[in-house]
């Protein structure tokens, strides 16, 4: 597993490999409500959704909240996602996609920005973790940016090289973690953004996890 010339997988989490925009979408319109905002649609979401997040708070204000408004709005989305969280489940065949891979020498991993201390037990708790050579989630403060993060991650992977790596998520963001470290990236439409938006980054986008695991394979011959 995970040798100079194997092809490796960074999977996302949050609307990707775990199928979560339904309960993203009602925690963000609860943290909307204590501000007065208006309610998001599922489409308004995709079409409005960035990262860094206070960014996506500031398309919707007009402004940037404050570090008051940032912090509360925070507080109350993790605490409305926790609550909504447990009705979630894999994305359709990401299970079967995961065994494959690992069923075929490669290696993979989990990076996301979801925090690491819930993160682990959740991959546990669906039976997964033993498909990854390592999972990590945000350790540091919500609000980033995934592509320093990406730089730890994949440096703390022994014998995964960044031109044979493909890093598969929902966000645009994964794509620019992905270049800024040298790796490939395809964007899948079933999460957080729009395929308008993801196509703009100029990677592949894809509608399913298993176009996206072929499409995968593909970069990394």
């Amino acid at each position: 597993m995970g040798t100079k010339t194997g092809a490796h997988i960074v999977w996302d989490w949050n609307g990707t490999l775990f199928h979560d925009i339904d309960a993203i979408i009602g925690a963000t319109n609860a943290a909307f409500a204590e501000l007065g905002l208006e309610p998001l649609t599922l489409e308004k979401y995709r079409e409005l959704y960035c990262v860094p997040v206070p960014k996506f708070y500031e398309r919707l204000m007009g402004r940037l909240p404050t570090e008051a408004e940032w912090e509360l709005m925070d507080d109350i989305f993790h605490r409305y996602y926790a609550e909504h969280r447990g009705a979630c489940e894999l994305t359709v065949g990401a299970a079967e996609l995961l065994s494959g891979w690992r069923s075929a020498g490669r290696s993979q991993s989990i990076l996301s920005m979801y925090v690491h201390e819930e993160l682990v037990p959740l991959v546990r708790g669906f039976g997964i973790e033993p498909h990854f050579i390592r999972v990590d989630g945000r350790t540091g403060p919500s609000g980033g940016s995934k592509a320093e993060h990406m730089v730890r991650h994949l440096g703390s992977l022994s014998g995964v090289a960044a031109e044979r790596t493909v890093v598969i998520g929902d966000a645009a963001d994964d794509a620019v973690a992905a270049l800024h470290v040298g790796a490939r990236a395809v964007l899948y439409t079933g999460g957080s953004h729009s395929r308008a938006s993801l196509e703009a980054v100029g990677v592949p986008v894809v509608d399913t996890l298993e176009e996206a695991v072929a499409e995968a394979e593909r970069l990394a011959a």
